[in-house]
């Protein structure tokens, strides 16, 4: 994939408020999960890597975790820092995952939150060792939608047709080659997320790949959502199923 073809630290600016406001959460279960799994405590220093607006950072300063949200876009960084401008345990930082402006081991943890795709692999590798401390583990989490009934089927489909085509999440051969010899477990858990309409319009449009208010496909493509959630809505209401998936090796 041809990372500049789709200018990947600037293609969120657009619709920064919708992802912050729509994009799903991931699955509770996950500190749990990691304490048990790779030993996080609240002692843990995490760096979460492409942090965006802070969906997968609130989770570990909630834990009382320090997190380092290292996110290349402004407009994303502007949102989490109003957002979590309460939290003393938030540090916001303008980097990349191949410059992440953080000091050599410093972190005991690296968390990569649908955003390890967007990722230079070498260079990204070469900096994820230097900032990790001895032991240090990279976690990779993906919520991927379920097709698993007659709306999330159609859903989908209304995706593929207005969507623009991209590579829009990890595949197994990109992390086996990014952790090389390393062995990577892995852990699905189930998070589904119950919507209304406009919370069901917001979570649509907060995709890079999603035509914005701009184009003329999008009057058309909310008019086929709609109906789509007149159908299938019981109540006022979807769920969006997905799975959080979560991919983790002790890397150094």
């Amino acid at each position: 994939m041809d990372l500049k073809e789709f200018n990947s630290k600037s293609r969120f600016s657009s619709c920064a408020e919708n992802y912050a406001k729509y994009r799903a959460s991931y699955a509770h279960e996950i500190i749990n999960f990691l304490n048990e799994a790779i030993g996080l405590d609240k002692s843990s220093i995490i760096a979460d890597i492409g942090s965006g607006t802070g969906i997968s950072t609130k989770m570990f300063l909630d834990n009382g975790n320090s997190v380092y949200a290292v996110e290349p876009n402004k407009d994303m960084r502007q949102l989490a820092e109003k957002s979590f401008k309460s939290y003393n345990n938030f540090h916001c930082i303008d980097g990349s995952s191949e410059s992440t402006n953080l000091e050599s081991e410093s972190i005991d943890i690296i968390i990569a939150a649908q955003s390890f795709h967007w990722f230079d692999p070498i260079p990204t590798k070469n900096e994820f060792l230097r900032i990790l401390k001895s032991n240090g583990s990279v976690v990779l989490l993906y919520n991927i939608r379920k097709c698993s009934n007659s709306f999330m089927g159609k859903y989908l489909e209304l995706i593929r047709k207005y969507g623009e085509k991209y590579v829009n999440e990890s595949s197994d051969e990109l992390i086996t080659n990014f952790f090389g010899s390393k062995t990577v477990y892995e852990k699905v858990l189930y998070n589904p997320q119950i919507v209304d309409f406009d919370k069901l319009k917001g979570n649509l449009v907060s995709y890079s790949y999603i035509p914005n208010e701009n184009d003329p496909r999008f009057i058309p493509m909310i008019s086929e959502l709609k109906n789509l959630f007149d159908k299938y809505n019981k109540n006022g209401e979807v769920i969006l199923e997905y799975d959080t998936c979560i991919s983790y090796c002790k890397m150094k």
